[in-house]
Parts: structure tokens; C-alpha cells; sequence
């Protein structure tokens, strides 16, 4: 069994690469140097994008607590820019939750997972953008990041 899984947790994440490296070209003039956080999400079942994803994004206050920062829901493309200003986005940790339940409900599905949560800490190591690949079935997903330094 676990030899069988092996592989298939190598697909998962090779999509997920891929589908962080497939960044579009028709926002923000051929890039995303304006969207400090990048959301993408991949439907494994279906193999195409997961649109209409719910999601939040939280920062860690200073007590330990979590403090909502911004929220919306990606695109037919299973996308989502714009979600959080570069002003809103200031070094410090930040939790994303996708609303997974919502999206298999939507699809038809009966989810194992209520939601998908990502921590992060951003700017750790000078200023960068982030673009956070989900890849989701429904009882599993994988995440992966690039993460990029646009002032080189």
C-alpha cells in the first residue's frame, strides 16, 4: 500500500508545481508584481481548476490570536489576485483557509475535509511575493509555494 501511494503523492505534488509555474499572463500586464499573495487550486478528480473556492486569509496578532485580514473566492481559472494589498501584507505569520466542504458540496462531493489551512510566515527574508498552489480531491490535498524576490 505504501509503496502504491509513493507515486501518487509524487503526482500530487509535481501538478501542484505545475500548477503554481502557470501563472497567467493577462493580469497585471503579464505578471503579478502587484499581488503580494497569489491563490491557485486544482481539482485532482476533474484535472481542471477548482473555481468558486471560498477562502480567508488571517495574520497571528502579538497574543497568539488570529486576526481576519481579507477573503474572497477564486475565479472560474481557480484563481484568485488581488486578494490582499502589499500594505495589509507586512512581515509576520499568516494562515490561509480554503473552504474546502463548500467546493465538494458544490461539486457533488461528500468531503472528508471541512477546510484546507496553510500557515505561512511571509517576509522572513527581505520582502517577496507568494503564490500558494492548492491542489484538492476530496480526501486529501497537497500545497506548495514559490515564493519570489521581485526586486531581482
Amino acid at each position: 500500500m505504501i509503496i502504491m501511494l509513493r507515486p501518487l503523492h509524487c503526482l500530487l505534488l509535481a501538478s501542484a508545481v505545475l500548477l503554481c509555474n502557470s501563472a497567467p499572463t493577462d493580469k497585471h500586464g503579464g505578471s503579478d508584481i502587484n499581488c503580494p499573495l497569489t491563490v491557485k487550486i486544482l481539482d485532482a478528480v476533474k484535472g481542471t481548476p477548482a473555481g468558486f473556492v471560498p477562502l480567508k486569509v488571517n495574520r497571528k496578532a502579538a497574543d497568539g490570536g488570529w486576526t481576519a485580514i481579507a477573503s474572497g473566492v477564486t475565479d472560474a481559472t481557480g484563481e484568485i489576485h488581488n486578494l490582499i494589498t502589499e500594505e495589509q501584507f507586512s512581515p509576520g505569520v499568516y494562515r490561509v483557509e480554503f473552504d474546502t466542504k463548500a467546493y465538494w458540496k458544490s461539486q457533488g462531493s461528500k468531503p472528508f475535509h471541512e477546510l484546507a489551512e496553510v500557515e505561512l510566515k511571509a517576509h522572513a527574508e527581505g520582502h517577496r511575493h507568494y503564490t500558494l498552489a492548492l491542489l484538492l480531491s476530496p480526501y486529501s490535498f497537497t500545497t506548495t509555494a514559490v515564493v519570489t524576490d521581485i526586486h531581482q
